[in-house]
């Protein structure tokens, strides 16, 4: 099977394997492009880490009134379910989407028309988490059927699947050097080496349920979100644990043990100085890396959990999702800078492309949302 789009040509490689209730029968088609301490303990300090000046992204901080109207440019009906993932590829041409429920679909977005040029089924119900690693060779996916599969993005196919796991799998994340997957489950954190393709240890058990976990730009620091509001740190070289922050512990006077306390979404600043989490509890709060303290008072408003949350490559603007739409934030203030309630019901996915021009959205609408939040004069025009 090959697709044409405009010039470009999109190759299909076939892969016969025995299908298990977990292992996809299909392969993806990818373009000619593609191939080619308020704590228990303080927080680790930046300069432990190894930072180096070149993974750091540098882009014009923009005044926040620009970002006060982002533009809706395209609505994509998408999936025949909630848009669960969303990823941009290194060059934001391409935007890759998983599906949940009765539509576990893998499918890429050629933005320049916001046509579909692929799809497949990569698991047995939801999606319910991906990451594409840094050098773009290998595409992980996760589901509500406990199975962890590996897909081989340059050059476009299955490649296998990992079933150690016993329960649903929340969240994952790929190490800075696109050598290590962690995954994050009801029955712990399993890191695997990507490239021998074999699991490499348990850093944590059934003692605390994982929902989010998030990679330190260093690589050396992993921070885990927990059912009962805990944010866990964690030393990968060692797999020791570092420290714990009771993030979203709620009120005094509320009842220890809650579900609705659990951390739901991790993620670090490109240059790895602040720690954001978002949980049940309806709040984000924003942590410095280097003293362990809030930044400020937790950012509130939504009015539901905290579904997903994004950092511009800039570092400098954060975009947060619940049952009330996506709110814009200025991370350095904790301002609310904008509000974008498109979508009709919960928004559940959020990614930024990574030239820092496109916000997109996805909804238990069944729609992906493309947002223009970075005036043109500021960057080179869309290709929306």
């Amino acid at each position: 099977m090959s697709i044409h789009i405009s010039s470009l040509i999109f190759h299909s490689f076939y892969l016969f394997a025995a299908i298990s209730p977990r292992l996809p029968p299909a392969t993806l088609s990818l373009p000619p492009e593609q191939l080619g301490t308020c704590c228990q303990a303080q927080l680790v300090a930046q300069d432990s880490l190894n930072i180096s000046p070149s993974e750091i992204i540098e882009l014009e901080y923009l005044p926040s009134d620009s970002w006060r109207n982002p533009q809706l440019l395209r609505t994509i009906d998408a999936h025949s379910g909630p848009v669960d993932v969303l990823t941009f590829t290194a060059d934001s041409q391409f935007l890759i989407s998983g599906g949940s429920r009765n539509d576990a679909h893998l499918k890429v977005w050629w933005l320049e028309t916001a046509k579909e040029v692929d799809s497949i089924r990569a698991h047995q119900t939801s999606i319910t988490a991906m990451a594409l690693s840094s050098d773009e060779k290998i595409l992980a996916t996760v589901g509500n059927d406990a199975g962890v599969n590996l897909w081989e993005w340059q050059k476009g196919h299955y490649t296998r699947t990992f079933l150690d796991h016993s329960s649903n799998i929340l969240s994952l994340a790929i190490t800075p050097d696109s050598n290590t997957l962690i995954t994050g489950a009801l029955d712990g954190i399993r890191l695997w080496d990507l490239k021998k393709q074999r699991p490499l240890y348990i850093l944590n058990r059934f003692d605390n349920q994982t929902y989010s976990l998030a990679i330190h730009p260093g690589g050396s620091i992993l921070a885990s979100g927990h059912k009962f509001g805990t944010v866990k740190l964690w030393n990968l070289k060692t797999g020791t644990l570092l420290g714990s922050i009771p993030a979203h512990t709620g009120a005094p006077n509320q009842a220890p043990g809650r579900s609705n306390l659990s951390v739901s979404v991790l993620a670090y600043t490109p240059n790895g100085d602040i720690l954001v989490s978002g949980g049940y509890d309806r709040t984000i709060r924003v942590w410095n890396q280097i003293t362990g303290q809030l930044t400020y008072p937790p950012l509130r408003g939504h009015t539901g959990r905290i579904e997903a949350i994004a950092i511009h490559p800039n570092g400098e603007i954060l975009a947060s999702a619940s049952r009330d739409g996506v709110r814009l934030w200025n991370l350095q203030t904790g301002e609310l800078l904008a509000v974008l309630r498109g979508h009709g019901d919960w928004v559940k996915s959020l990614a930024f492309s990574r030239d820092g021009q496109l916000l997109a959205t996805g909804g238990f609408d069944q729609t992906i949302m493309i947002w223009q939040v970075t005036p043109p004069e500021a960057t080179e025009s869309p290709l929306l």
